[in-house]
């Protein structure tokens, strides 16, 4: 009787209000870092996918090709205009003005337009060089992988035979022989570095005839031309980039050497290499006509090489 009265009661009376919570909430601070939080771990995932060098590199290459492509749109002078009452002015920092901001060489020409020229010739050869290099090597490297037995062989015998003679010497030889023209020239370098080239799409394609893409399209009835190239060529053509962005500095460099001999670019054209090889006799009394050029030279080189070194560790299944 007694719980049934308590059980009336307390369903007719209602309940006491409850005291109102007084407690002061405040922020957590490690809500408003968050945000920060976030970003510098973002910064660092950016930055250890693209080092600094590597972004550095790239935007250098990107100069690069934006001198070598619109160079002649914002060169100050024609890079064959002479001036002989302004021959070997100094540049800027060094006593110059802003009329000539690298200084003139020996014939009053100004360097910085100079020097756009020979950024634009450099880069076009090494480019056309790398290409056909780059060509060659393919072919013979596709042809070797095909072909196999005697004339696999062969063609491996031609290889090492490339790769065993001074190329320096051969180039030089040629040049004597055969005389100079800017189309002979970058044909000639063309040939430096497809043995290697070669080799590495002799090995790819090799192994990619045992995957399983290529042999079904060969037992669909596929050409071997339309295997090799529609189905292999795309699946190795990130390593064979590389391959090129390594062997671009060393073209860069060969035609800068044979140029700095006098058997590369001849006047009235320019080049880096010419450039250097210009101010030779100048390096005590204007030393500024040679190192801007090859400052050029060391900079875009290492830039490019850094890059290539960068895409092979980016590629390279086995290091991710």
């Amino acid at each position: 009787m007694a719980g049934s009265i308590r059980a009336c009661a307390s369903a007719r009376c209602p309940p006491r209000n409850k005291e109102p919570d007084m407690t002061i909430t405040t922020p957590d601070p490690r809500q408003g870092s968050a945000s920060v939080f976030t970003a510098k771990s973002r910064a660092r995932a950016f930055f250890q996918k693209y080092p600094i060098l590597i972004l550095l590199s790239i935007f250098w290459i990107v100069l690069m090709l934006a001198v070598a492509g619109l160079g002649h749109l914002v060169a100050p002078r024609d890079f064959m205009a002479m001036n002989l009452s302004e021959r070997l002015s100094e540049p800027v920092g060094m006593g110059g003005t802003w009329a000539y901001p690298l200084g003139t060489d020996e014939l009053g020409r100004d360097v910085v337009s100079r020097l756009i020229a020979s950024i634009r010739i450099s880069l076009t050869i090494a480019f056309l060089a790398t290409l056909v290099s780059a060509t060659i090597g393919v072919a013979l490297g596709f042809l070797a992988a095909f072909l196999r037995g005697r004339a696999e062989q062969t063609i491996l015998m031609v290889i090492d035979a490339q790769a065993a003679m001074p190329f320096m010497i051969i180039a030089l030889a040629v040049l004597a022989f055969l005389g100079n023209s800017l189309t002979l020239f970058t044909i000639l370098l063309g040939f430096y570095g497809w043995e290697r080239i070669a080799r590495i799409a002799r090995g790819l394609a090799i192994a990619a005839q045992d995957q399983g893409y290529a042999a079904a399209v060969r037992d669909l009835g596929a050409s071997p031309s339309r295997i090799y190239g529609l189905h292999i060529l795309p699946n190795i053509a990130s390593t064979l980039l590389v391959s090129m962005t390594l062997n671009f500095p060393e073209v860069i460099l060969l035609e800068s050497g044979l140029s700095f001999l006098g058997l590369g670019v001849q006047p009235p054209e320019t080049s880096l290499g010419a450039m250097v090889g210009y101010g030779r006799d100048y390096i005590q009394s204007a030393p500024w006509i040679m190192l801007a050029p090859a400052a050029v030279i060391v900079v875009t080189t290492l830039c490019v090489s850094l890059l290539g070194d960068w895409l092979r560790d980016l590629f390279d299944p086995t290091l991710r």
